[in-house]
């Protein structure tokens, strides 16, 4: 599944609750699973690492949605050359 497709996914299912609920709260919600996907890195989780990834994703996609944003389209354009700095892949930019 590409990119694109899995945001019209999300669309389908979510879409017209998550616009209700408003672009802040949803993004509320979404920060809420960047703590759980926190929680699940920093225990070795397996398991819930690939679902806590997973929950980011939607919820990432929503927003993107909410805001009237092509992820596939926005991230092809900022990072098909390499890095957006020095435009090299793997990224040469020196370390901070």
């Amino acid at each position: 599944m590409q990119i694109a497709e899995f945001q019209r996914l999300i669309e389908r299912i979510y879409f017209e609750r998550d616009s209700a609920r408003g672009l802040h709260a949803t993004y509320m919600w979404f920060a809420e699973e960047v703590g759980e996907l926190t929680r699940a890195l920093r225990r070795g989780e397996r398991r819930n690492l690939e679902e806590e990834f997973a929950d980011v994703l939607a919820w990432l996609s929503t927003l993107a949605s909410i805001a009237g944003v092509d992820l596939e389209a926005c991230a092809a354009a900022k990072y098909a050359s390499g890095c957006p700095r020095c435009r090299r892949a793997p990224c040469a930019c020196p370390h901070a």
